[in-house]
């Protein structure tokens, strides 16, 4: 016999996926991007995709689609504000609401800074740091009205570990980390803000690297140890799984043998 105060209560699962989130992702059209939306549309998310190829973005929703899932898809490039304010108005008009925003598209060019690669430099700036910028100056407005949401920023570990070669990129990728902590310290709760940091992952992101040299070095390396891009995006699930009130920070993610 228990107590009177002795109140049983049946156990009720959390279940974050109840009210199928919208969650909006861009550079959506291979690797990390690619796998996050699959996974999460598999979890019964509602993906809303942008990248530049919308050959492949059309593919990714059809597989989704066919599979059961929901998602839309538009061409995107980060560099321009209005593409990033398209792609979250795509969300509103398409599913209601946007609920998290995954700040993925990335690009590496790789040089010694004394190669001076202004141009290289530049698009660094403009895809890592400015883009992910556009994708904040996005969501923004939207979960200041809802009262909810949440920023999930791919960064990398590059921006952990400095090394030649990755000064500029390493550069671009802890701007995104500091603003990631910047924006999670003024949210006060009104938005959970997640930084996910990659070490090698089997994506074709090491291919795009204009230095022969160094793309040669590192797609080497990268077939070596580097861990498939659905380890990314269980992390990402992850995030995002938790209960609004819990908000989680900074996670890194890397084979078990990288440095």
């Amino acid at each position: 016999m228990f107590p009177e105060f002795c109140i049983v209560q049946p156990f009720i699962r959390y279940d974050p996926w109840n009210r199928k989130k919208v969650v909006a992702i861009t550079g959506a059209s291979s690797g990390i991007g690619e796998a996050t939306a699959e996974l999460l549309a598999a979890k019964g998310a509602k993906v809303v995709l942008g990248a530049r190829r919308t050959d492949a973005l059309a593919s990714l929703t059809d597989r989704i689609q066919k599979a059961g899932g929901q998602a839309a898809y538009q061409q995107t490039d980060v560099t321009r504000q209005t593409d990033a304010a398209s792609l979250v108005q795509l969300a509103l008009s398409a599913f209601g609401r946007l609920d998290v925003i995954i700040n993925n598209a990335g690009v590496s060019q790789l040089q010694l800074l004394e190669d001076v690669d202004v141009e290289g430099w530049e698009q660094m700036i403009d895809v890592n740091l400015k883009g992910t910028l556009y994708g904040i100056a996005a969501a923004l407005p939207v979960f200041k009205m809802q009262g909810y949401g949440h920023i999930i920023n791919i960064i990398s570990t590059a921006g952990i570990s400095i090394v030649p070669t990755m000064g500029v990129y390493a550069a671009t990728k802890n701007a995104v980390r500091t603003i990631s902590e910047a924006l999670r310290q003024e949210s006060k709760g009104r938005w959970r803000v997640t930084g996910i940091s990659p070490g090698f992952v089997d994506t074709p992101f090491t291919g795009k690297i204009r230095n022969e040299g160094i793309r040669s070095v590192l797609t080497q390396r990268a077939n070596e140890i580097a861990i498939p891009a659905s380890a990314i995006a269980e992390a990402v699930v992850y995030a995002i799984s938790q209960p609004d009130q819990v908000d989680i920070g900074d996670i890194v993610i890397r084979p078990a043998i990288q440095d």
